[in-house]
């Protein structure tokens, strides 16, 4: 913007040629009637320019729906201004050219081939309102030094925002600074408690020189260029609701947020909606790989809106991990709500994992072998099993502190976040047996309870002093049978609910940017990307029902020596209970079925009546 003769096309072109952006004159967008009003030496009035700022306005809407855009226009009075920007005030910036009267009075007479006369620019002059929020570039400044100047300007706005700085904030934000992204941190104030979060962090490590640190909500959202990209690391909540509503008053039409928490899938539709609702995008999105892969690169699931997910997809993508072929393990899943879904179950399959191994651990140590042996032991399962978790577990029973192993020494109570808790109640109202991982669940419960546990273990415990007549080789078949049962539940949940919920998830595509970054990663989930391009029901790929044809006697055998001889391994039982009922044929439901009519005359169904008619009967033999 400026009086006439300023230079804003010849800037305006050569700065929509260097953003690579497209660039309109605002003096092409007259009417023919302003253009022979000018012609004949009158100015224009508020109502002949009325119409001329409002094609600019609709013409400024539309670009910035594909991208963004340089347009031209003197923009004289606050008014004018107010109009060109309406409805898109937090997404324009204004460039003030600024320069004297005689300045570009000379400039003006230099000018051939233009309507507006040289004599109007003292009406120009006395109409200008300065802007009191633009970027003011003095044109005696050669060109190449006014587009460098209005580049700092503009370039000083961060790309992309992260609220939240704990540990997992932490990591995005270097993993973005690393990968060249210019962004900006936020961290709440609290007085004496939290002080300068984010100017600390900045502080500690050089990848974050060019990034900006906040503590202040409004400076931190208009630090953004826009549309704003605003990842929230919170913990999940009502705290992402109160951060959402905090966020809100500072925000524009199409600003999007990420929420990378383990919100719970249905609130993230509620939020979805809400915000949909506020002209705002929110995409909810699994992020797991814990500290270390959330600075090295995480595993990402985001959903939602697709075409809101486009415009973070740079970033997701780029600070994502990277699966055997190079691709990120980063896609967009589906629908508001499915990317949460599936980080929910990938915390449910985790848990899982995790109680086999406690369960592996412990049959290998009542075997007589101590925290140096069993380390041996899992590292030779890695042929065969290899896995991010078994990897970490061979090195935890490695630790020593002392002459004895850290292992020994952690009170054997297991924590929760509620993921487990949330993945066993969807499967429930979904109708889903994930047996395994409530199983695994209520282990961790039942850890807890410490106190009573070590009462009633003087009560009822029976000494048995002979060893599990089993081997490692044993073991390990029994783990591999377990976990395949344990990844068939996990898909066949995110199956059904992609069907419920018409998500239409793509199984194989999950289980590819599950391959790297997360805490599931393994060799078994790289075989599961081919075979659900095949099947959506693993038991039926012919490789892995051969495995487990092979490896269910050595389970039988672990589990049944397990019980025998007192030592708890549910997780590891629950894969042959459940392996056995989903390949019986007739089972006893047909009892149940028959106690339902008998008591409530629920009905029942007939093998000797195709009809599918419901029969009912008079049980009561007296």
């Amino acid at each position: 913007m400026g009086v006439s003769g300023c230079g804003k096309s010849t800037i305006g072109n050569l700065l929509a040629k260097e953003l690579n952006i497209p660039f309109f004159d605002g003096d092409d967008f007259h009417p023919e009637s302003n253009i022979k009003k000018m012609s004949n030496g009158q100015a224009l009035n508020d109502d002949d320019r009325q119409g001329w700022l409002e094609t600019l306005n609709n013409l400024a809407k539309k670009q910035i729906k594909n991208n963004s855009c340089v347009i031209v226009c003197s923009a004289l009075k606050q008014k004018y201004r107010d109009t060109l920007s309406f409805g898109i005030k937090n997404q324009t910036k204004w460039i003030h050219l600024t320069g004297t009267f005689d300045q570009i009075y000379k400039r003006m007479q230099n000018r051939a081939n233009h309507f507006m006369p040289s004599a109007l620019l003292k009406t120009q002059f006395e109409t200008l309102e300065n802007p009191e929020n633009a970027i003011s570039i003095d044109i005696s400044l050669t060109p190449e030094q006014i587009i460098k100047k209005i580049k700092q300007n503009i370039m000083k706005t961060s790309e992309f925002g992260l609220f939240g700085l704990g540990v997992m904030g932490k990591s995005l934000c270097r993993n973005l600074a690393n990968n060249g992204f210019k962004i900006s941190m936020f961290n709440r104030h609290v007085n004496e408690v939290e002080v300068d979060v984010a100017k600390n962090f900045k502080a500690q490590y050089p990848e974050l020189s060019q990034a900006e640190a906040f503590d202040d909500i409004s400076e931190f959202v208009n630090s953004l260029q826009q549309p704003r990209r605003i990842m929230l690391m919170v913990n999940a909540g009502k705290t992402i609701d109160y951060v959402i509503e905090d966020l809100l008053p500072h925000l524009s039409e199409n600003d999007i947020i990420i929420d990378g928490g383990n919100s719970n899938y249905k609130k993230t539709k509620e939020r979805y909606d809400y915000l949909k609702s506020k002209g705002i995008h929110f995409i909810g999105t699994g992020v797991s790989g814990g500290e270390e892969g959330a600075l090295k690169g995480p595993s990402i699931m985001p959903s939602g809106d697709k075409e809101a997910y486009n415009k973070v997809a740079p970033f997701l993508e780029t600070i994502a991990a990277k699966d055997k072929n190079g691709l990120p393990c980063c896609t967009y899943v589906g629908p508001k709500g499915s990317g949460q879904f599936i980080k929910m179950v990938h915390n449910g399959v985790e848990y899982v994992e995790m109680q086999l191994l406690a369960e592996v651990t412990t049959i290998l140590e009542t075997l007589g072998q101590n925290p140096d042996e069993i380390s041996q032991t899992l590292e030779s399962f890695k042929n065969d099993a290899s896995s991010y978790l078994l990897e970490i577990t061979t090195d935890i029973f490695k630790k020593k502190e002392g002459d004895d192993w850290l292992v020994k020494k952690i009170l054997d109570k297991a924590g929760n976040k509620g993921t487990g808790n949330w993945t066993t109640i969807a499967s429930a109202e979904l109708g889903v047996p994930s047996t395994l991982i409530s199983s695994a669940l209520f282990s961790r419960y039942i850890s807890f309870y410490k106190e009573e546990r070590l009462q009633l273990n003087s009560i009822f415990n029976f000494e048995n002093t002979s060893k599990l007549s089993v081997t490692t080789n044993e073991v390990l078949e029994a783990y591999q049978f377990a976990r395949i049962v344990n990844h068939y539940q996990g898909f066949k949940l995110i199956a059904e609910a992609s069907e419920k919920f018409q998500w239409n998830l793509n199984l194989s595509e999950i289980a590819r940017i599950w391959t790297n970054g997360c805490i599931i990663r393994s060799t078994l989930m790289e075989e599961l990307v081919s075979v659900f391009k095949e099947t959506t029901n693993i038991l039926t790929n012919k490789e892995l029902v051969n495995k487990l044809k092979k490896f269910k006697p050595s389970t039988k055998k672990v589990v049944s020596e397990c019980l025998l001889k007192d030592l708890t391994t549910p997780a590891l039982s629950e894969a042959i209970q459940f392996f056995n009922g989903i390949t019986t044929a007739y089972a006893s439901a047909n009892v149940i079925q028959a106690q339902r009519d008998y008591f409530g005359a629920h009905t029942y169904l007939r093998l000797d009546d195709d009809s599918a008619t419901p029969h009912h009967t008079n049980w009561n033999l007296n």
